[in-house]
């Protein structure tokens, strides 16, 4: 009885015809079951975690990669903040020629404020000649100023603009200093202070301004 049983069973293992043969053969291997159950378990998670995104879609699910936005948002942040303090200078310029362009209209109404207020250490130097000279020489400088506030992006005529502030100050230490027409008063000192301010807030923007298309470039790549 033993033996029969046996017989049966090693007769219904081995294949009987070349067609059971091929039916075995498209039988799935451990290894390719393990990889469907893994996909499987995979699709799940990822419907559980979006539910209803993936619904009705047919086949696995796309894996995408999302890029870390570190880096862009650095970028954006620089981006802001250059953005941001060139604003900050270019009221600042405004504000400045508004000023120069008061003194261009005091210079040729009357000189006596030369005398008054800036050179006050030889004022019998001053005159009419003198103080239209100087009030040329500051609408040029408010003109060029006003200009850079329009268009900062202008690296030429930023350069010029930071001159017009190195010369003031050069020329309002020289009087102070060496040729003693002038004296440490508030009309001197205010000008000095303005000039040494802007010196530094264009330099600073100078920096940001190099670092512009780098930024950009970065941005697009």
């Amino acid at each position: 009885m033993r033996v029969l049983v046996l017989q049966g069973l090693a007769l219904s293992a081995t294949p009987s015809s070349p067609q059971s043969q091929a039916d075995l053969q498209m039988l799935p291997s451990r290894r390719t079951r393990r990889l469907c159950r893994n996909d499987s378990v995979w699709r799940a998670r990822k419907l559980t975690a979006a539910p209803g995104l993936l619904e009705g879609s047919v086949g696995r699910l796309p894996r995408t990669r999302s890029k870390p936005p570190h880096r862009a948002n650095t970028f954006s942040d620089v981006g802001v903040t250059m953005s941001r303090f060139l604003n900050v200078l270019r009221s600042w310029l405004v504000m400045v020629s508004i000023i120069a362009m008061g003194n261009t209209l005091q210079s040729f109404r009357d000189h006596s404020f030369l005398y008054e207020k800036l050179y006050t250490g030889k004022p019998n130097l001053v005159n009419g000649l003198q103080a239209r000279t100087f009030g040329i020489w500051t609408l040029l400088s408010s003109v060029i100023r006003c200009l850079c506030a329009i268009d900062i992006h202008n690296k030429t005529l930023y350069h010029i603009t930071l001159w017009t502030f190195f010369l003031a100050l050069g020329h309002f230490l020289s009087e102070l200093l060496v040729f003693g027409t002038a004296a440490p008063t508030i009309g001197v000192l205010a000008p000095l202070m303005v000039a040494s301010f802007s010196i530094l807030g264009m330099l600073v923007g100078l920096r940001y301004l190099e670092a512009e298309p780098v930024s950009r470039q970065k941005k697009r790549n």
